[in-house]
């Protein structure tokens, strides 16, 4: 398998992951009374998976002693990359739904 699909195969995985926890976190709670209560919930839980990926990295790093290049946290106090083009397909996909 070349390099890109690689890459590609990887970053499917990771998404279906983050998702198949998400869905699972959502699934568990079931009626939400407003919208902001969904919001907080998924950001906490994403802080949360979050926080386990980056002791899953730490320990792998002490045991292999190999570096990721990955951030220690990528939630708080990391810069975006994209976000403008992302903000822009939700945007085209659903029309006037942002504010």
């Amino acid at each position: 398998m070349n390099q890109p699909r690689r890459a590609e195969a990887a970053l499917h995985h990771q998404r279906e992951s983050l998702n198949y926890q998400l869905r699972k976190v959502t699934k568990a709670r079931g009626h939400f009374p407003a919208d902001d209560a969904v919001v907080k919930l998924l950001w906490l839980a994403i802080i949360n998976i979050e926080d386990k990926r980056a002791r899953e990295r730490a320990a792998r790093r002490q045991a292999t002693g190999k570096r990721s290049d990955q951030p220690a946290r990528l939630v708080e106090g990391q810069r975006t990359m994209g976000w403008r083009e992302a903000l822009n397909e939700l945007d085209t996909a659903y029309p006037s739904r942002l504010r």
